[in-house]
């Protein structure tokens, strides 16, 4: 009787020790995450080349953050096994539309400072709609939890971009967010985003 308990109690113990089947990604969400890894590098490359060319610090600061959301989202993709297609080269993109859109902000961005940060604002800008979307597209908690994360240090971004921008006498408009949720992430505060 005691054995055919302890027995029970074993069987039961091996089976709850079983690892849960980790959920599939569907075509879509996979595209995005691979997306948005190229997504934040194109932001990390950018501010890299500008703060080599303008030396000031935002760029840097916030080239070291992207560098972390490019790690953050990388995290997720071996998770689930998706394919990073992110190139190593600095300005290089498996995307062509990230691809233009680089050589098109870089060439933005070298003909003044104030373009430069009107630059920063822009990538921020398409940025938070993109996290926005990919939000809205997942019901997977790892990708979404991972999205919020991400679009908070972009609200951060943003309000450190049109913040410099004053100081240069520039006002940036939104080109890919609402105007309200624009005004509302740059009349807010600062936010701790949590560990990515």
């Amino acid at each position: 009787m005691l054995f055919t308990l302890l027995s029970s109690v074993v069987g039961f113990t091996s089976c709850s020790n079983l690892d849960v089947e980790q959920p599939t990604l569907s075509d879509q969400e996979k595209a995005t995450l691979q997306f948005m890894r190229e997504e934040e590098k194109l932001a990390h490359d950018v501010y890299q080349y500008f703060y080599e060319k303008y030396r000031l610090n935002i760029f840097g600061n916030i080239a070291s953050s992207e560098q972390t959301h490019m790690d953050a989202v990388l995290a997720i993709m071996v998770k689930y096994g998706v394919a990073d297609v992110a190139s190593n080269q600095k300005g290089v993109f498996n995307n062509i539309t990230l691809q233009k859109l680089y050589n098109d902000l870089i060439a933005k961005g070298e003909i003044s400072l104030a373009n430069a940060l009107t630059v920063g604002a822009t990538i921020e800008d398409l940025d938070i709609k993109d996290l926005n979307d990919g939000i809205a597209a997942t019901t997977n908690v790892d990708i979404d939890n991972l999205y919020e994360k991400l679009k908070c240090g972009s609200k951060n971004h943003m309000r450190a971009f049109t913040s410099q921008l004053s100081v240069e006498g520039v006002s940036y408009l939104p080109q890919f967010i609402s105007k309200d949720q624009f005004s509302e992430i740059i009349n807010g505060a600062h936010q701790q985003c949590g560990r990515l």
